[in-house]
Formats: structure tokens, sequence, C-alpha cells
């Protein structure tokens, strides 16, 4: 039995195909729409990205060990909702990121462990986990929108730094941090080797479930990230705050060749995918689809996207 190898085409193709697609997506949008390429929306497309490609980032590292997180978006409110409270009471932007950025390493943290410790599968701990901080913002916040932020902590949202929005700028670190977590580090190799085959890497001594509290804890500091910036952005926290977004940030994973089987993954086709994602709803929105129609395209993706990944599965392990 042999492999069956792959023409120099369909290597390309499979390298390379995201890219052109993303092209093709932007050509079209603006023969539909001439506001499409105009400043302003593109910047705007860019700011609206930063939220959940950095979530994407968390999403893409724990995907290519073979986990999922699905309390992102409840985790993203918690984090920056009560950052942005504890900044108000203190006046310190400092201690307002420190709560923040350490609510998120704790519930990466409870994670990791309860997934690790009883062997669970990390798609129901994490729902749960999405129920529990879901409430336990709803219960801070007693369902009311957290106002008045102090001008340190919305500049992380609305300023500029040499005319560069801020959250750009925070994206684009979290994306360089990520990428050299993943092929620079041993970290990153172990991931890639759990997700290709735990049973291979428990033999080759790798502490696995090291490795998986690691990349939990990693992903809630990124998601605690994510909800900062997009609390700072809108200058506001209501509790209701980041509904959905996990979703998003696993699409955006998925359609840029992340795979939800594990061991196969990259940051740049994530950025990419996060694109094509919010291109996608930019030009939907341009058109004025409602936004009803909008969350059934968005199902329809979220399939097409696990079809993809199927088949891509199938094409890569199909012998002749």
């Amino acid at each position: 039995m042999q492999i069956k190898r792959k023409t120099g085409f369909e290597e390309f193709l499979a390298k390379y195909g995201i890219f052109f697609v993303l092209i093709l997506m932007v050509i079209i949008a603006s023969i539909v729409s001439p506001v499409f390429l105009t400043s302003r929306n593109l910047v705007n497309i860019i700011r609206q990205i930063a939220t959940v490609t950095i979530l994407a980032c968390g999403e893409t590292i724990l995907l290519i060990s073979g986990m999922v997180d699905l309390s992102a978006g409840s985790v993203l409110a918690l984090s920056g909702i009560i950052a942005a409270d504890i900044g108000i009471k203190t006046g310190s932007l400092s201690i307002a990121l420190l709560v923040g950025l350490s609510i998120g390493a704790v519930t990466g943290l409870i994670n990791g462990f309860i997934i690790t410790r009883f062997n669970l599968p990390p798609f129901i701990v994490t729902l749960a986990m999405m129920l529990s901080a879901r409430g336990l913002i709803l219960l801070y916040t007693n369902a009311s929108i957290v106002t008045g932020l102090i001008k340190n902590f919305t500049f992380l949202g609305q300023g500029f730094i040499l005319h560069i929005p801020v959250p750009i700028i925070i994206l684009a670190s979290v994306l360089i941090l990520s990428w050299f977590l993943l092929n620079m580090t041993k970290f990153g190799q172990y991931i890639y080797a759990i997700g290709g085959n735990q049973q291979a890497s428990i033999a080759a001594g790798i502490n696995v479930n090291k490795i998986k509290i690691l990349a939990f804890m990693i992903n809630g500091i990124l998601v605690a990230v994510a909800g900062i910036v997009m609390v700072a952005r809108v200058n506001a926290g209501p509790p209701s705050e980041g509904v959905g977004y996990e979703f998003d940030a696993i699409i955006a994973a998925i359609v840029g060749g992340t795979s939800l089987y594990g061991g196969i993954g990259n940051i740049p086709g994530t950025l990419v995918g996060a694109l094509i994602v919010q291109v996608l709803k930019n030009i939907l929105t341009l058109m004025g689809v409602s936004p009803y129609l909008q969350m059934i395209l968005t199902g329809v993706l979220i399939v097409g996207a696990l079809i993809l990944d199927m088949m891509t599965k199938k094409a890569r392990i199909r012998k002749v």
C-alpha cells in the first residue's frame, strides 16, 4: 500500500488556496459595494477582526492539540468587564490589566485541570465554563452595563500610536507571539505532537497533561486580552458582550486550515480565515442583509467549514 502523493498544483493549492479565496472575496466585495474599499471601511474591518482573531489564536493552539474552548465568549466578557470595573474603582490601568489577565489564566487553568484530571471531553467542560462565566458576570454586574471607564483603559481600544489603531498593534503582537510559540518553542512541537498522536506523545515522554493545562492557560490569557480590547473599544461593559464569539473564532481557525481533528494548523492561516469571515459579514452588512439572515449564513458557514475539514482529512489519509 502506498500513500497517494499530491501533485505540485495540489500542494500549491493546499498551501496558498485560502489566500486566493480572500483575494477573490475582496474583488467581489469591491464590485458589489463601492464603499468596501474606502479607507474608513477597511480600517473598520481590521478593528473588528482584532477581538475575534485574538480569540482565534487561542482556539488555534487548542485545536492543533486536539481540544477546543466553547467558553471563550463568556470568559471574554467576565475578564474584560471586571478589568474595566477594577480600573474605575482603583484608577489604575496596571491593576485592571493584572486582574483581567489573571481571570483569563485561572479560568483556563480550571478548564485544563478538570479535563486532564478527570479525563473529560473539552467540549463538555468548556460548555460548563461558558455557562458559569456568563452567570458570574451577570451576578457581578447585577445584569447592568459598566460605564465610566478610565481614559487609559479606553485607549487600548480607541487610541492610536503613530496613526495606527492600538487594537491593531495588540493584534499584531498576539499574532507574532502565537506564531513564535507554535513554531519556535518545544511547547509548540509538543502541541503538534499531541494533536497528531497523543499516545505516541505519551510514549515519547511528553507530559501531555501539563502541556494541555498550559495550552488552556495561554488560551485563557488571550481571551482576557480580547475581552479588554473589546470593552475598551466600545467604552462600556455590557454583561451580554461576547455571546457567540467563540464560534466566530473557531470558524476563523478552521477556514484558515486548522483541523478539528488536531495536529494541523497555523497562525497566518487563522488570520486569513478571520479576514474571510469578517469580509463576508462586512459585505452583507453593506448590502443591507438582515442580521437574522446573517446568523443563518454563519450557521451554514460553520457546517461548510466542518465538511471541508473532514474532506481534507480524508484526502490526507486516502491510500491507493
